[in-house]
């Protein structure tokens, strides 16, 4: 059965820093996953922050730019988010994602593998 869990998250001041892992069990090939974090804040619609490729390419949502780094660690199954110089719009549920193709990881719709979220909190 293949889990994917967040951690990390939790209450920041605006300024600060949190950093998000995504760790994976009984997922084959993680390597050859593309993955992704997603983040819905109340009201909202879910919206893509960051996307690694196979190839540890990267890419982010323009609002997130220069403040947020994705990055995974194959040998450990796990993918990282670091996020700084927060901000209360950032506030949200964040969700990690993978799957072996990345249209759906653009698209966000049926993307294989979800994880539960968790909550990142920015006051001001």
């Amino acid at each position: 059965q293949v889990q994917l869990v967040e951690s990390g998250g939790g209450l920041v001041q605006a300024g600060g820093s949190l950093r998000l892992s995504c760790a994976a069990s009984g997922i084959n090939f993680f390597s050859r996953k593309y993955m992704c974090w997603y983040r819905q804040a109340p009201g909202k619609q879910r919206e893509l922050v960051a996307d690694i490729t196979t190839d540890g390419s990267t890419n982010y949502a323009d609002s997130v730019k220069g403040r947020f780094t994705i990055s995974r660690d194959n040998a450990k199954n796990t993918m990282y988010l670091q996020m700084n110089s927060l901000k209360p719009e950032d506030t949200a549920v964040y969700y990690c994602g993978a799957d072996p193709y990345r249209r759906s990881i653009l698209r966000g719709t049926s993307i294989d593998y979800w994880g539960q979220g968790t909550q990142v909190t920015v006051s001001s």
